[in-house]
């Protein structure tokens, strides 16, 4: 089994990621869509360092920001009222541009991995007025998604392709493409890897939409690792359904004999508390029991109060599973 966490404000520092590495993490997420690797070399040597001191090897992903949808830079956080109507694309909040053409009056759109639900009121062409479905509070480049539309944004942007080209000198051992639709995404990953001469990296393909569980089958043969990541893939398909998508996706990937990890609010608890739920770890426990190779924490490390004891839960719980699968009874 391994163990990742997502580095971030919460763990940026030697001594707690050196003991998350004594506690059994073998690798750590670095998320793109929040600073590239030449803005962040001072974590990389920090990683590098603090998995050094602790005698473990070190596996680094980026995860690249491919073609998901942000929000832009906001000037601090926007409280979103429940009934209340919001501006997108003018004055503080910004989106992509290409966003326009595929909403209309009725569309729904889902922010922040679909904490906070907007209904669209009308569409200016420039600019959309929203209305407040389910609120919050929304920061900075945080996700957009357009359920039911036929938007196909480019595999890869400009800052996917400048981390990528400096992968290979920053150590990187795998890279997380988000949103995979299909094998033109990957075989356009892997091109750009060849490119940046990164051929030794490894690609994990996310699974985020209904269009990539569909499109698995013919995914098999051009990613080494496969993620279930169930944040914008709960978004995609009703949330009591996400139980048997994941279920049946381990199922496969598991007979076809390709590793997969699974992702997003294994302990998200933990980003308040220092003891988990029952519910969290009966869930990375089954992860195990269903195939994984690997389990993910995302916010529960990178932002979380508790870092270090969100990974000790994770990699305790994960290794009771394995231990149960050698001796059930």
């Amino acid at each position: 089994m391994e163990y990742f966490g997502t580095i971030g404000p919460a763990c940026d520092r030697e001594d707690i990621l050196r003991q998350m590495f004594v506690a059994g993490m073998t690798g750590i997420r670095m998320n793109m869509s929040h600073g590239s690797l030449a803005e962040h070399q001072d974590w990389v040597e920090l990683l590098h360092r603090a998995a050094a001191e602790a005698g473990r090897p070190l596996k680094l992903l980026i995860d690249l920001q491919g073609p998901e949808l942000r929000i832009g830079k906001l000037p601090g956080p926007v409280e979103l009222t429940d009934g209340s109507e919001v501006l997108l694309g003018k004055g503080v909040i910004s989106i992509p541009e290409t966003i326009y053409d595929y909403v209309q009056r009725g569309s729904s759109l889902l922010l922040d991995d679909g904490k906070i639900l907007l209904e669209v009121l009308e569409n200016f062409g420039d600019c959309l007025n929203c209305e407040v479905k389910r609120g919050g509070t929304l920061l900075s480049e945080k996700s957009i998604a357009v359920p039911d539309s036929t938007l196909r944004p480019p595999t890869l942007t400009e800052s996917d392709l400048e981390n990528l080209s400096l992968a290979a000198a920053c150590g990187v051992s795998g890279v997380m493409l988000p949103f995979v639709r299909d094998v033109q995404d990957l075989v356009a990953l892997r091109q750009a890897l060849t490119d940046a001469g990164a051929e030794h990296v490894r690609i994990y393909a996310k699974l985020e939409n209904r269009q990539g569980i569909a499109s698995l089958p013919e995914l098999l043969d051009y990613a080494d690792v496969f993620v279930i990541a169930r944040g914008d893939l709960g978004n995609d398909v009703p949330l009591w359904e996400l139980p048997a998508v994941q279920k049946r996706t381990a199922a496969f990937l598991r007979a076809a004999g390709k590793p997969f990890v699974i992702v997003t609010q294994m302990l998200d608890s933990m980003e308040r508390r220092p003891v988990p739920t029952r519910a969290e770890v009966c869930d990375i426990f089954n992860a195990v029991l269903d195939g994984a190779d690997a389990v993910m924490l995302t916010g529960e490390t990178a932002a979380g109060k508790y870092p270090v004891q969100a990974m000790e839960y994770l990699v305790k719980t994960g290794e009771a599973a394995v231990k149960y699968l050698k001796e059930p009874v």
